[in-house]
């Protein structure tokens, strides 16, 4: 991961004021017409859409994101800053844009630290104005590298080299919901079996609705604490890659160099009836207690 990858309201303002970025909201088209930030595009597909990784379902993500980046004129001379209202918000969508832009190659891209909140707070303009874009050529190159596939974690059950981590919510770890959109949205409820569990939650402060991640020394002692480590193999999971790419970016950030999300996550596992799944109260989901 680059060495920067949030970036200050202050970093953000100037860069905008160079020119030299292209803001993308993540909220949804209701909240983005009411205000946002001067310049920004919105595409809420970033949060919504629900991936699969199969061969078919790679290709359909990789032409559905590259073109709809490329209408709003991502072309890889500006830097891509992503938004939501927080970091904790819409269950990491900005981070999921992040990463998405990271799987397709996309040579500058950020996310803006601690959201739109962050923005207001430090007296950020906002407007109700629609921004007008000229379409362009997405310099697609995709990084393989980011992603594990289904096959990828159904062939890890036997590889004690990765390590699986669930960063859903408790009750969907424990198999009480198989869904934050539902109790009963997904087919089957559980986990992947031989995963370990960190709520996303754990890996950030929260503050009078502000949030910003925990420092790299804390993430690394919450990472050990389920026997994670920077130098692991490890591949992130929650429900369709939102919560699992703000995970992503928190241990990243804390040195964790392997790091692959399942971008199919739980919605894709569950549908399919012949993966494994456990639910109940195993060991590894003591939870962490936040400081």
């Amino acid at each position: 991961m680059p060495a920067e990858v949030l970036y200050s309201p202050e970093h953000v303002r100037a860069l905008i004021s160079q020119n030299d970025a292209l803001l993308i909201d993540v909220r949804a088209e209701e909240d983005f017409a009411k205000e946002h930030i001067p310049g920004a595009v919105n595409m809420p597909d970033i949060f919504t859409y629900l991936a699969e990784t199969s061969e078919e379902g790679l290709s359909k993500l990789q032409q559905t994101f590259s073109t709809l980046f490329a209408d709003y004129g991502l072309d890889g001379s500006k830097k891509a800053i992503v938004y939501e209202d927080a970091l904790h918000t819409r269950y990491g969508a900005s981070c999921r844009g992040y990463w998405i832009l990271s799987y397709l190659g996309y040579p500058q891209v950020g996310i803006l630290d601690g959201g739109l909140q962050a923005w207001r707070a430090q007296g950020g303009s906002l407007t109700a104005e629609r921004t007008v874009i000229t379409p362009t050529q997405f310099p697609l190159k995709v990084n393989t590298a980011l992603m594990a596939t289904r096959k990828d974690v159904f062939a890890a059950l036997e590889n004690p080299g990765i390590k699986l981590l669930d960063n859903r919510d408790k009750v969907e770890w424990l198999g009480e919901s198989s869904s934050p959109y539902g109790v009963d949205f997904a087919p089957r409820k559980g986990r992947i079996p031989g995963a370990v569990w960190i709520e996303w939650y754990d890996f950030m402060r929260v503050d009078a609705e502000q949030s910003a991640f925990r420092s790299a020394e804390d993430i690394r002692a919450l990472a050990a604490s389920r026997n994670l480590f920077p130098e692991d193999d490890i591949i992130i999971y929650c429900f369709k890659g939102a919560r699992a790419a703000n995970t992503y970016v928190a241990l990243a950030s804390a040195g964790f160099q392997k790091l692959r999300i399942y971008m199919g996550s739980w919605n894709e596992w569950s549908r399919d009836e012949s993966m494994p799944i456990e639910d109940g109260l195993p060991r590894a989901s003591v939870p962490y207690r936040r400081q």
